[in-house]
Order: structure tokens, then C-alpha cells, then sequence
């Protein structure tokens, strides 16, 4: 008879396999475009064959921690199927981070092996510095050679191509997500094969993904929803990914037109950038078939904006979180102008509902904590059994996001638990503001929130970006809002700023904008 690891080992299906099978199908097969660097799906795999037996020459191997910090780049591509092809679990972190906080994360996750980009270098070594048991294997991408860090090409290069079979188990953490939350310290969530493949199968499905798509790839790879909503689902099916460092509106332009691009996904605040740069009108932009949206609703005026501006553009609105790996719910493209704002109807391998403080499911039309059913959710959070209990209580993982089915069974998400703004005794979704500040055609981009009051509790602040050339006074805002909505949900303060602070995801940084505007909060 077999043995037991033999069956595993011919049953198994994990991350590290995806890009193998897929060299097996098209290995000569345009995968990823970097600049000038192009790879068919045959030297990305080799490369990740190449980085695992280096990894394994440096004695790390299933269960190890690598951390990396890095911009987007084929090397990460690389590394991330390399770790997930040894059972190694990758642990992404933000650049924008200091390096108090980078130094929290390595600490942490107990990383053991560090990739960073060349350029970065100075601010992990200061991270490390912070360390008591600093990860011994070091590495950077780029070609400019830092004193006590490998080159990460001399991994991709190594001398033994050798495909690398390791028994990675479906529940095997292959990631460790730290998120970004509104606590003093990130959590780290666990995500395993099992998590991601569904997950991929569902942004597959759901998304209409195929292999002749040729995606763009600006959002940070270090974030789930651009690595494991586009980059692994394109893997997966063997599409052509084009990667660049950030969501410039011109380069962005640029490589659409140059590379063809079919699909691409941004959240609303890098579609909005897009439709303002002076260079929107006279790029060809006809090879664009796809669009993705996240983080945040699209803005109901920019939605029709998109469909004159790009009418050939099907739109998706992926709504999740990072324990969701990421994605839970869809807003599909025949019900962008019906449904606008809506997060849409539970995904293929999600059961969805809306639950009161008690867990118990509330009626159509009520409000109430969105939880999930699904293999996309994470394992739980290291190192963290409490909130890992809390969160997945009663069997559901609890979002902490506010939410309403309606009748039709569409989602809308009224608010994180944290952004209902508190006011008079009254509650207010800072959602339902800004939609009807954005009905200003003065207004380019608009953040709501509730800032601390000593009559009010809290008082409904915006701040607002004009559009270029553009006059616009707090007291024209409030005006406006005041025909649009009740008298309680009207700003009762606007500040009008030249940029609204984002994340590399393109969310709004809300919790900046309270810290920055509670000073200015107005008296009673």
C-alpha cells in the first residue's frame, strides 16, 4: 500500500504548485513584465525552483518566517511562491512603515531569513537594530550591492533548478498578514493555501479572469488585495501580469496603452486620480475591458463618469478584509448603476450574513455586523487566542463592519463599527456624507468623520479636495450637504485640504484626519 505521505504528496495542491502547473500548460507563455524584464511562466518557475533550493542551502525550510519589504517587483513575485513552495511562510510588510514598527513585525512574526529593497535597507537595518534575535539570512532585490546583505540574484541564479516537492498541508499558514487596524499594534493574520486557493477560485469565477487577460499590477504587492485578488489569480490561469512600483496616474496611463492591458484594479481614490490627469483623454485606453474596485464604495458620480469616460469598462466591486483572504462579496458589473455603493451579493464560497449583538440574524432593511462562512477565512491571529476567539464567536468570522441586506439580497456596508460617527443621539454613516458632498461637481475627493464634541458627543466633519481651478469654500460644501441631507447629518465643520492623506492601497487615512482636525473641533 501507499504511504500516507505519498497520497498527500499526490493529492496536494498549494500555493508553490500553482505556477509549475501553469509552466506545464504555457511555459512559453508571457507571465510577468517589469520594465524590461520579461518572464514566460518557464523562467518564473525556474526562478522560483532556483530561490527555494537557495533558501534551502541557507537552512530555512517549512515553518520558517521571511519577512520582506520591498516595492513592487518581479523578485517578489518570485519569493512569494518560492517561501510558499517550501511550506515557509512570507511575511509582507508595508514600506511605509518606521522602524519602531517594522522592527515590531520581525520580532513578532519571529522572522528568520529579511528581503528588502536595496533602497530600503538603511531603515530595516535600524529595524533590525531594534531586534534582540535579528533574522540571520539577509537579502536584497535590486543591483545595487549593501555591505552584509546578499544579493537576491545570486538566489535567482543559483546553480540548482531542481523543482523543490515539499509537503505543505492545506492548513499550513503560507502567510502572515499584519494589518494595518486602529490599535496601537498591528495583528498578524495567518492565511493558508486552503484560504487562498479558494479564494483565487472565487476571484476567478466571480471576476470573469482568463488567460488571454493582461493585468497591471500598481497597488502594493505587500497588500492582499493586489497580490492575492490579482497576481495569484492571474498565476493560477496563466495571464500576463505587468508590474510597477505605484498608482501614478500617467505611468499608469502609459503602460494601459503600451502593454495592451485588459484589467486592472484600483480602489476609487486611483480611478479618480486617473480620470483627472491631464493626460486621461489622449491615452488609448481601448484595450481596457476590466475594471476592479476596493477598500471603499465607489463614489455614485464617479460611476457614471467612468461609464461615459470608459464605456467599453465592466466594473467589479470586491468587498473583503485581509482575514478573508481577501475577498467575501461582489458587486458585479449589470448592477453597478442599480445597486451603486453596494458591496453586493455573497461570493461563490461565502455564506454572508447580518447578525444583531447577540449573533442572531436580523431582518432585510436592518443593521447590523456583517460575518462570514468560508475556507477564504484566515486561520486566526498569531499569537493571539483571544481575539482570535472573539472574532470567530459562534462559529461566523465577525468583520466589524456594519452592514444592511436589502431586499433584492445586496449588501451595502454602512460603516466600520469605529467611522459611525455618534451625534446628538443619532447615528451617521460617513458613507451616506460623502455621497452627497461628492454630488458637488466642484468636490474631487471627500473624507467624512465624526470629531470629538462636548455637546454633540461627536460632530460630523468633512474635509474636502477641489477639483483643479476650481473655487471652493467650507461654507459652499455645507450649503449643499444641507439640501441634500437631515439637519443632524449635516458637517458641521468642513475643512477644504489640497490632498486627502491615503495608505499605498489608496485608502483614506481617517484616523490621521480626526488626529489632525480634533484640535480645530468647533465649540459648543
Amino acid at each position: 500500500m501507499a504511504s500516507e505521505s505519498a497520497i498527500r504528496m499526490a493529492r496536494q495542491h498549494s500555493l508553490g504548485d500553482l505556477p509549475r502547473r501553469t509552466a506545464e500548460r504555457t511555459p512559453d507563455k508571457l507571465a510577468l513584465v517589469d520594465g524590461e524584464m520579461h518572464l514566460t511562466f518557464r523562467d518564473f518557475d525556474d526562478a522560483i525552483n532556483r530561490v527555494s533550493n537557495a533558501l534551502t542551502e541557507r537552512g530555512l525550510s517549512h515553518g520558517d518566517r521571511c519577512a520582506v519589504l520591498a516595492r513592487n517587483c518581479w523578485e517578489f513575485a518570485v519569493l512569494s511562491f518560492a517561501t510558499a513552495r517550501l511550506g515557509m511562510v512570507l511575511v509582507p510588510i508595508n514600506f511605509m512603515l518606521n522602524a519602531e514598527e517594522i522592527a515590531f513585525i520581525l520580532a513578532h512574526s519571529e522572522a528568520v531569513a529579511f528581503v528588502v529593497q536595496d533602497d530600503l535597507t538603511v531603515i530595516a537595518a535600524s529595524a533590525l537594530e531594534h531586534c534582540s534575535e535579528p533574522a540571520l539570512v539577509r537579502a536584497t532585490f535590486g543591483g545595487n550591492a549593501v555591505e552584509g546583505w546578499e544579493p537576491f540574484a545570486a538566489w535567482t541564479s543559483h546553480g540548482d533548478a531542481t523543482p523543490v516537492l515539499v509537503d505543505v498541508a492545506d492548513d499550513d499558514p503560507v502567510r502572515l498578514m499584519y494589518t494595518s487596524g486602529t490599535e496601537s499594534r498591528p495583528k498578524g493574520v495567518l492565511v493558508t493555501s486552503r484560504s487562498l486557493l479558494w479564494q483565487y477560485a472565487t476571484c476567478v469565477i466571480e471576476g470573469e479572469m482568463v488567460s488571454e487577460d493582461i493585468d497591471l499590477h500598481s497597488l502594493p504587492m505587500y497588500h492582499c488585495a493586489q497580490m492575492d485578488c490579482f497576481l495569484g489569480p492571474d498565476i493560477y490561469v496563466g495571464s500576463t501580469s505587468v508590474i510597477t512600483q505605484g498608482p501614478e496616474p500617467s505611468t499608469l496611463l502609459r503602460l494601459i496603452e503600451q502593454h495592451r492591458v485588459t484589467k486592472f484594479f484600483a480602489p476609487p481614490t486611483v480611478w479618480i486620480a486617473l480620470l483627472r490627469s491631464p493626460h486621461f483623454d489622449s491615452a488609448d485606453l481601448s484595450s481596457l475591458r476590466k475594471g476592479y474596485y476596493g477598500a471603499s464604495a465607489m463614489p455614485v458620480e464617479i460611476l457614471r463618469e467612468i461609464a461615459i469616460r470608459l464605456p467599453n469598462v465592466r466594473l467589479w466591486n470586491f468587498y473583503g478584509q485581509t482575514e478573508m483572504s481577501p475577498l467575501a462579496t461582489i458587486l458585479k458589473p449589470e448592477e453597478q448603476m442599480e445597486f451603486a455603493g453596494a458591496a453586493g451579493r455573497p461570493s461563490i464560497n461565502v455564506e454572508t450574513k447580518v447578525v444583531d449583538d447577540g449573533d442572531r440574524p436580523v431582518r432585510p432593511g436592518e443593521i447590523g455586523e456583517i460575518v462570514h462562512r468560508s475556507p477564504h477565512a484566515m486561520l486566526g491571529y498569531y499569537k493571539d487566542h483571544g481575539k482570535t476567539d472573539d472574532a470567530f464567536r459562534n462559529g461566523w468570522f465577525h468583520t466589524g463592519d456594519l452592514g444592511v441586506f436589502d431586499k433584492h439580497g445586496i449588501l451595502r456596508v454602512v460603516d466600520r463599527k469605529k467611522d459611525m460617527i455618534k451625534t446628538g443621539g443619532e447615528n451617521v454613516s460617513s458613507r451616506e456624507v460623502e455621497e452627497a458632498i461628492y454630488l458637488l461637481d466642484s468636490v474631487a475627493e471627500v473624507a467624512v468623520f465624526g470629531v470629538a464634541h462636548p455637546r454633540w458627543i461627536e460632530a460630523v466633519t468633512a474635509v474636502v479636495v477641489a477639483r483643479p481651478g476650481v473655487g471652493l469654500t467650507a461654507a459652499a460644501v455645507i450649503e449643499h450637504a444641507r439640501r441634500h441631507l437631515a439637519g443632524y447629518k449635516t458637517p458641521k465643520q468642513v475643512f477644504i485640504a489640497d490632498v486627502l492623506p491615503k495608505n499605498p492601497s489608496g485608502k483614506i487615512l481617517k484616523r490621521e484626519l480626526r488626529e489632525t482636525f480634533s484640535a480645530n473641533a468647533i465649540q459648543p
